[in-house]
């Protein structure tokens, strides 16, 4: 029990003194972090990542979230970039270098590399004094007092420190550019994100042949047979011009036998419910699904310029990963 209350302390230990690390960033925001922006921003050519060791790991994520959110980005290790790889860089690309102390031997041997080129050089360290900060054009701070290790050497805080103001970076040049959440989709299409951000209604209707539907007049046994072979659950009920008058479903079918009706005499619009929820085909599928789940129903009648043209059923979304 009390080997539980040391690691409880030892974790309680290093959250705090990782937040405090935080707290403190924030002050030493300035104009280095501004040019970084800029520089960013302006680059005609990529933002090319690079740092070494734990300082690697931080950048391959800030290349990723930059390329993900609007800022074309990738990674190249400091050490491989010595043996071959500087050219995957070009005199129109931003090189973001991470090291905390600045002076990383693989990152330092670069710098007159990249100024050869004319590529511009963010440094981000947590010491502006250091090799990579004096040459860099532009200097973001990203120091901290003490690592979370209770030896002050496994980088913890000072990586937390990194990928935050990574983060932030990001995040600015996210707003800057007006990124939007259709080109945020563009960059996941993959996954369940991807399917929230791009699938819509129009994509996983039942419309044409398999669109349930009667007239007014029909007698309910002839509509239950509509929405037997259609298979939905219920079907909806158009006037002579395809206008919507109203709905009728497997509950009220229910209610229907309750009351004793006849099923072979009994007119469809007597028993359905007049009007019904609908959504419009270009909305995303997973408004759709809020929508009914907001309502606690299955399905939307789905419109199209003012016609019903389908139905979308909550089924049928989250068949399609949307959940």
């Amino acid at each position: 029990m009390s080997s539980t209350i040391d690691y409880l302390e030892s974790a309680q230990r290093t959250l705090r003194m990782e937040i405090e690390s935080l707290q403190s960033l924030h002050t030493h925001l300035d104009e280095g972090f501004v040019k970084a922006c800029d520089l960013a921003l302006a680059c005609t050519g990529r933002v090319v990542v690079t740092g070494m060791g734990k300082s690697g790991h931080i950048g391959n994520k800030l290349a990723a979230t930059l390329a993900s959110t609007g800022t074309p980005a990738f990674f190249v290790h400091p050490g491989e970039a010595s043996h071959g790889d500087m050219g995957m860089i070009t005199g129109q690309d931003v090189v973001i270098a991470l090291s905390n102390s600045g002076e990383s031997n693989e990152v330092v041997t670069l710098i007159p590399l990249i100024k050869r080129l004319g590529a511009r050089l963010i440094g981000m360290t947590g010491n502006p004094d250091s090799t990579l900060g004096r040459s860099a054009d532009a200097h973001i701070y990203c120091g901290v007092e003490q690592e979370a290790c209770p030896l002050n050497l496994a980088p913890t805080s000072s990586t937390t420190a990194a990928l935050v103001m990574g983060d932030a970076l990001a995040i600015a040049l996210l707003e800057a550019r007006g990124f939007t959440a259709d080109d945020f989709a563009f960059s996941h299409p993959g996954g369940s994100l991807g399917r929230k951000l791009l699938l819509k209604v129009s994509d996983i209707m039942h419309s044409g042949d398999a669109f349930p539907a009667v007239r007014p007049g029909t007698p309910l046994r002839d509509a239950l047979l509509e929405m037997t072979r259609k298979g939905l659950g219920l079907t909806t009920v158009l006037d002579d011009a395809g206008h919507l008058l109203g709905v009728y479903t497997d509950g009220d079918l229910r209610r229907t036998l309750d009351a004793g009706l006849d099923l072979q005499t009994t007119p469809i619009e007597t028993v359905m419910h007049p009007g019904a929820r609908t959504i419009s085909a270009d909305h995303l599928a997973a408004e759709a699904l809020f929508e009914m789940e907001s309502r606690k129903i299955t399905a939307l009648v789905v419109i199209d310029n003012d016609q019903p043209v389908g139905i979308v059923h909550m089924h049928d979304i989250l068949r399609a990963g949307v959940a």
